[in-house]
């Protein structure tokens, strides 16, 4: 099959042919219609080495597609069925760049009647980071901040938020300001709050908005921000989680959070289209890379 690989050596994705993966107990084989560029593929095109990768891996995060087959042991995922899911494995020689992706049954989500395929491959990711961080919040409520709210993660972290009784306070870049859909909207750091997160990966500006004894949450897995007067610090690190997505994805389809996308670009010509992809902002949405 054909795939998106980096290969060391190199600063742009490889368009190259690839062995599927074969599909063993609990997993599923998808067709892939979509697939979500991030900037972290990118980094691992030029960047690979650095973090200790092979010579060659795949790419891609998030996607959606059609069942094509189903492993032993799988329940309520059949051949057929469309589907959005994550696939987290950096190591893997292909992953969701690809013509189709193999992972575990448990990290994919029926698409619901309503929420065209290749959308649902922009919703995977930022809505789970956004459940993800919230969760790490715990359950006492309060005022909230959430920075880089304009972004494709900072919808779903205000929409999440404000359902489950946070007062959200939005930080955006002047200009983005009609791009939040509800609540209050600054543009430059203000106030204190009882908790931060920090969608933006502002850091220590970010972190000096928390009330003392306060929380943070950070979105850059490998740049931990040193706790201060008594504020607990967490950083997200999104994982699959088929049951979570099947709840989130209902609130793309009915436009409860608006998925936005920049862009539409072929396998064949992601080069390009990482290029694009990666000179732009959150603000103007997700690219989707199109086998």
């Amino acid at each position: 099959m054909k795939a998106l690989i980096a290969q060391r050596g190199s600063h742009k994705p490889q368009f190259a042919d690839v062995a599927g993966a074969e599909l063993t107990d609990g997993q599923v084989r998808v067709a892939v219609a979509a697939a979500g560029f991030t900037y972290f593929d990118a980094f691992v095109s030029a960047h690979g080495a650095e973090l200790g990768l092979p010579d060659e891996v795949g790419l891609g995060f998030d996607f959606s597609g059609t069942v094509t087959e189903v492993g032993a042991e799988v329940d309520g995922i059949a051949v057929g069925d469309r589907v959005a899911g994550l696939h987290d494995d950096i190591t893997a020689p292909a992953r969701a760049h690809a013509e189709e992706v193999v992972v575990a049954a448990t990290a994919v989500a029926v698409v619901p009647v309503g929420l065209e395929l290749d959308v649902a491959a922009a919703v995977t990711l930022s809505a789970l980071t956004a459940r993800q961080s919230l969760d790490l919040l715990g359950p006492d409520r309060g005022s909230l901040l959430v920075t880089g709210a304009a972004g494709a993660i900072g919808g779903w972290l205000i929409e999440l938020a404000q359902r489950e009784g946070w007062s959200v306070t939005s930080l955006v870049r002047p200009g983005t300001e009609g791009q939040v859909a509800s609540g209050s909207v600054i543009t430059s750091l203000s106030g204190t709050y009882d908790a931060v997160l920090d969608a933006a990966a502002l850091h220590a500006p970010a972190l000096a908005v928390v009330r003392d004894g306060g929380r943070y949450v950070g979105f850059k897995p490998g740049q931990p921000q040193p706790s201060e007067r008594g504020i607990a610090i967490s950083t997200v690190q999104v994982v699959p989680d088929g049951d979570a997505l099947a709840d989130l994805l209902p609130l793309a389809a009915d436009g409860a959070v608006t998925t936005r996308i920049a862009g539409r670009s072929s396998l064949s010509d992601a080069g390009d289209a990482y290029d694009a992809a990666g000179a732009g902002t959150g603000s103007r949405g997700r690219w989707l890379l199109i086998p």
